[in-house]
């Protein structure tokens, strides 16, 4: 079955009894093995558990698909249901995961599967959205700024915080991009304030500013400085750790979309300082005396342009063959080469 994007949380937390397949797939990486977790813990908590847990990677298993039918048929010797976790799967697992579904062994191992982006096309995603209720797809997209603030003001609720709107709002507009990052810094945010009961602006800058919670923000920087060889180095950290190229597009936009705002409040008389402080959510001071020098390097058409590309490029990963890579770093260079062009 597909799951509907306004049930993905509440499926992977608590599958149905009658799922024994579920397929974490999308852009956010982050998502993608925040969900899997969850969802492998619904049918063991402990996922440390030799007895109970397999992990497998997808290449494994292409071709032995005969390996992953004596996983799932296999009873725990400890007793209680047994999970497998399938990673970097693609198309190629596709017949292997037809197959299974035609003839699912008995018990109730569940089988979680994660994947990178699938397109409509995939047959994997396909045969398991065609499945009926022994199998479920959630599409793991990259969450906007309102998303991501609602998010967090649920996993603060969790932590028994209340968070001031400014603070969400912050947080939201530097965790952007990759829902596994956002989760550890919020965790991180919550351990600090033990024995508090409400998280303000402060207590999230103090606590965020310096981590690298801010990396997705490096290679906006550096383009809108016209630093190539820094944009370079930054670009090639996020893809090593492997950050979705669709985050580190949408996190560019999101900064030259401030960037924008200022440059607007220039035109309309504002001074850049001015122009900075007045911008919400409210700029990490280190960051100022950038963003201002950037002010007076852009113009309101030059930066039109930049958003422009950068959407295109947001577009292209999704429709094209092209390697993702490929596309987000040319985006990104000639930003770079449009910041150094005379205004």
């Amino acid at each position: 079955m597909k799951v509907q994007p306004k049930n993905a949380d509440a499926f992977a937390k608590r599958p149905p009894q009658t799922t024994r397949l579920v397929l974490l797939y999308g852009p956010d990486a982050g998502l993608v093995r925040e969900r899997a977790k969850s969802a492998a813990q619904s049918a063991c908590s402990d996922l440390s558990d030799p007895f109970r847990v397999t992990e497998m990677k997808a290449d494994q298993v292409a071709g032995d698909a005969a390996r992953l039918g004596d996983e799932l048929s296999a009873i725990a010797l400890t007793g209680g249901r047994r999970v497998v976790r399938l990673r970097d799967a693609d198309d190629k697992l596709a017949l292997v995961v037809i197959n299974l579904l035609k003839n699912f062994p008995p018990g109730d191992t569940l089988l979680v599967i994660e994947a990178g982006e699938l397109d409509a096309r995939s047959k994997l995603r396909k045969a398991v959205e065609d499945a009926g209720d022994i199998a479920g797809a959630i599409a793991c997209y990259v969450e906007g700024e309102e998303e991501l603030a609602s998010t967090i003001g649920r996993m603060m609720a969790d932590h028994g915080l209340q968070i001031d709107p400014d603070a969400r709002d912050w947080l939201a507009g530097n965790l952007v991009g990759d829902r596994s990052m956002a989760r550890g810094e919020i965790d991180k945010l919550a351990l600090y304030m033990l024995g508090e009961k409400r998280v303000t602006l402060e207590d999230a800058r103090a606590v965020i500013g310096d981590s690298a919670a801010l990396d997705m923000d490096e290679p906006a920087q550096a383009a809108a400085s016209g630093d190539m060889v820094e944009l370079d180095r930054s670009l090639r950290r996020l893809y090593a750790d492997g950050t979705a190229t669709v985050g580190i597009l949408r996190a560019a936009q999101r900064y030259f979309q401030r960037l924008h705002m200022a440059v607007a409040h220039v035109a309309k008389g504002q001074s850049p300082q001015a122009a900075v402080k007045a911008l919400r959510p409210p700029v990490f001071f280190k960051l100022e005396p950038i963003l201002t020098a950037q002010i007076r390097n852009w113009t309101l058409p030059k930066l039109h342009q930049a958003l422009d590309r950068l959407q295109e490029a947001e577009a292209e990963c999704k429709r094209t063959h092209m390697p993702d890579e490929t596309v987000c770093s040319r985006a990104f260079f000639q930003l770079a080469q449009l910041a150094r062009r005379p205004n």
